[in-house]
């Protein structure tokens, strides 16, 4: 039995489910940002899988995965940042306290 195509779709499938959940139920930002970089790595084996599998013989998946590796690293920089700054004001990093402007 070889890994084919539908194994790693299946696999993408349930990294991004996971990462939905953690996105819809996590109340924290820092699990917050973390269900999002689960989402993007599973975008990312997606991207992977098909430039291995179909016929097209280039870069462009492999490429198009690293771009979104390195826009996942500067989101997290950014969001992590944030993070900090947002708990300096106002001592929380819960995501439903910090629904309001500061006045």
């Amino acid at each position: 039995m070889s890994i084919g195509l539908t194994h790693y779709l299946l696999l993408a499938a349930v990294l991004f489910a996971i990462g939905m959940f953690g996105v819809l139920s996590k109340r924290n930002i820092i699990a917050v940002m973390m269900g999002i970089e689960l989402m993007l790595n599973a975008v990312n084996i997606n991207l992977i899988a098909f430039n291995r599998f179909l016929p097209v013989h280039d870069l462009s998946g492999q490429l198009m995965a690293l771009f979104a590796i390195a826009v996942g690293v500067a989101e997290v920089a950014v969001g992590i940042a944030l993070a900090f700054r947002i708990y300096h004001d106002r001592e929380t990093i819960n995501v439903d306290e910090l629904n309001r402007m500061k006045g």
